[in-house]
């Protein structure tokens, strides 16, 4: 069974409304998970509330600071960060925390900048080791949505995972940035699945609903569940409703 999760920084989003009530929307439509961005800025006590209330299970959301980890000097601001964001995760019984690389830095060398990643991730794997959370390193598309970022390339991320060599550390695979890079989820994935932590899908063009454009996200989720993922699927989209059976209708599309 495919469980999926919805990021409540898009879904189930009205106007004027208090966060918290997005974990009630997505549950009333039969979800069991949300994620969402930055914790910083949320009432958590609001959402720790209303994930006591529903039940509803915190899938992840992302490690803060959210700081170049290509930079070297950033390293120690980010652990603290990461220690912090450790303690939230356990409060609302998330599994996962996202990490992104940060920018391509013209002052460093792609090899010092991967260094850099290497030796913070490293770091980070000792925090968060015995916790029962995970962080997953995200690569994002450099072609429409984040010019100028380190990673775009999956193979290359878990390239970096495999260096870092922690069962901690994962990757965060979003298929929409994969696809948009023109990458092929077989070949990069191949078989390097356990060090995927999360899945994210949206369609292209558009970063909307499943469905309403060109990627074939129905058949790469079926093989990577095939393969053996067993993580969620993170709904990470710009919906053109938000409406609830619409949601439900996307899940469905894609395996639920």
């Amino acid at each position: 069974m495919r469980r999926f999760s919805a990021c409540i920084e898009w879904l189930f989003a009205h106007d004027g409304d208090a966060f918290a009530d997005r974990v009630r929307r997505a549950h009333e439509a039969g979800l069991d998970a949300v994620e969402f961005w930055h914790w910083r800025n949320k009432d958590l006590d609001a959402i720790a509330a209303a994930v006591a209330e529903t039940g509803i299970a915190v899938s992840g959301f992302v490690a803060e600071p959210m700081i170049a980890l290509t930079n070297p000097a950033n390293k120690e601001a980010w652990l603290k960060g990461l220690r912090e964001s450790v303690g939230v995760a356990q409060r609302l019984g998330a599994s996962v925390l996202i990490a992104q690389a940060g920018d391509d830095l013209p002052e460093f060398s792609r090899a010092e900048q991967r260094a850099s990643l290497v030796a913070t991730l490293s770091a980070g794997a000792d925090i968060l080791k015995g916790s029962g959370v995970r962080l997953g390193l995200e690569p994002l598309n450099t072609k429409i949505d984040h010019v100028g970022y380190y990673l775009s390339s999956t193979a290359e991320g878990l390239d970096i995972i495999d260096e870092v060599g922690r069962p901690e550390i994962g990757i965060v695979y979003d298929l929409y940035h994969s696809a948009v890079m023109g990458e092929n989820t077989q070949q990069v994935a191949g078989d390097r699945l356990d060090r995927i932590v999360h899945l994210h899908v949206a369609d292209h063009p558009g970063r909307g609903d499943p469905g309403t454009g060109h990627i074939d996200l129905r058949e790469r989720l079926d093989w990577l569940f095939d393969q053996g993922y067993r993580g969620r699927v993170g709904l990470e989209y710009r919906p053109a409703t938000s409406d609830a059976a619409a949601v439900r209708d996307v899940i469905k599309s894609l395996g639920g």
